[in-house]
Order: C-alpha cells, then structure tokens, then sequence
C-alpha cells in the first residue's frame, strides 16, 4: 500500500470513528485481528449491540464506490473474527456487521453508513 492510500486509510478510520461516536457508538477495539481476518472498527450501542465495521475510504468514486470493495471473503473472515471476540467477550448480546464508506471530498470525507450490510 502506497504512503498515500495508508495516509487516507488511517485519516478515514478515524473520520469514521468520530462519525459513530458523535452518533452514540463506543469504541471497543480498533484494527483487531483474528487469524487472517481484520475488523477496522468493533463498537458497541447501547447495551446488547456489538457492531463489526469495515472502513472503506477512497479518494474518489472513478473506480466504483467504497462499499463494493468489500469482497464474500472479507465477509467471511469478518464472521470469522466476530465469532472469536464474542467467544473472548463472552458476549450474549446482537452482532451486527456495518460498513462505513467514505469518500473524500475538499472538507473531509463524505461517509455513508450501511447498517446490516452483509445480510
């Protein structure tokens, strides 16, 4: 990965953290990883929900938009690495599986929040 794209990774992680924050969301874990699998963000809301986020950000939408970049096997391992945390969490409570893409613009970053996104 260039310098750039890592540069832009990292800028909308935390974009997308301030983002669920400022919308009631706690934090739990950033880039945890389980075997081969990564999850960008793990948060919770409120107190049963446990929420898997994959960040996508992307300079701009030539190439498609930041949400179709997430493959059946990162889904796959996602699911993989939920299993693991609720096992190390002992978490009874819902999971969910949320993506966060955005977009750059002059200002910052445009995000959209899909919420079930891996139904």
């Amino acid at each position: 990965m260039s310098c750039a794209a890592h540069q832009l990774g990292a800028a909308g992680e935390q974009a997308a953290a301030d983002f669920l924050q400022q919308r009631g969301y706690v934090v739990l874990h950033r880039g945890y990883r389980y075997r081969r699998a990564e999850v960008d963000l793990i948060v919770q809301y409120e107190a049963d929900l446990l929420v898997f986020v994959e960040v996508k950000a992307r300079s701009g939408t030539q190439y498609g938009y930041p949400e179709t970049f997430v493959t059946a096997r990162k889904q796959q391992l996602f699911r993989l690495a939920a299993e693991q945390l609720q096992e190390e969490l002992g978490w009874t409570g819902d999971i969910r599986f949320d993506i966060l893409a955005l977009t750059q613009t002059g200002q910052g970053f445009q995000i959209e929040h899909f919420e079930d996104a891996f139904a």
